[in-house]
């Protein structure tokens, strides 16, 4: 009986900025098995790592083999990709699923400009001056609050309302989002599509070429360990 209430309360997600796959005679969407992991759980493996990148700076170990330059590159470069993939298909699905969905997305889109500036600062500090610890802790603390609204409030909810295989069609976008993505914060750039599905990946280009050159690292898995 539960198990048919929520289905009588479940928004379709095709609401969602999901593209339609190639037609393919006598096969509906829902007839296909996708595989891959599901947008929250990627969201999710993506808050564990920030966490971890913070925590490995704030208190760094003697015995961390990572230099603390690499770290932070690898903290920003997953902090930018994961934010343009969350503005492109999670706050885009939260306001066409959720019926408060709207203002929870804009609260976070607000909430992720204030992030993206305080990304930005820590970015262009060096390790050796002052204010480096002070922007540390507040990309940390803004961290945590992100984590904690989007993961504690919104995912569970976006699970009661989302199929398997709606998550997971859209997780197969955040993956490709993520790519594509930005390496570095630009607090100026749209936050909201089609814009950023336009403009992202063209900054994305210039960060990638300036990354090469300077043989900075960007993904977690590249950390010394």
């Amino acid at each position: 009986m539960r198990h048919q209430e929520n289905d009588r309360w479940r928004v379709p997600v095709s609401t969602a900025p999901l593209p339609p796959l190639p037609p393919v005679p006598g096969i509906e969407d829902d007839d296909v098995d996708f595989g891959g992991p599901s947008m929250l759980d990627l969201l999710d493996e993506d808050h564990r790592q920030l966490t971890a990148l913070c925590e490995r700076l704030i208190a760094p170990g003697e015995q961390d083999p990572a230099k603390p330059q690499d770290i932070e590159d690898v903290l920003v470069a997953t902090l930018a990709r994961h934010l343009s993939a969350e503005e492109q298909y999670l706050y885009p699905t939260v306001k066409a699923v959720l019926p408060d969905g709207a203002p929870i997305a804009e609260q976070e889109i607000a909430a992720d400009a204030e992030l993206l500036l305080a990304l930005q600062r820590l970015h262009v500090t060096p390790a050796a001056d002052e204010a480096y610890r002070t922007a540390l802790d507040a990309v940390a603390a803004h961290v945590r609050e992100h984590t904690h609204r989007t993961g504690e409030e919104v995912f569970p909810r976006l699970r009661e309302q989302c199929s398997d295989t709606e998550l997971v069609r859209l997780g197969n976008r955040v993956q490709i989002a993520r790519g594509a993505a930005p390496t570095r914060p630009h607090p100026n750039t749209p936050a909201t599509p089609p814009l950023n599905k336009l403009v992202d990946p063209a900054v994305a280009v210039v960060d990638k070429v300036r990354d090469v050159l300077t043989r900075r690292t960007t993904w977690p898995e590249d950390l010394a360990s």
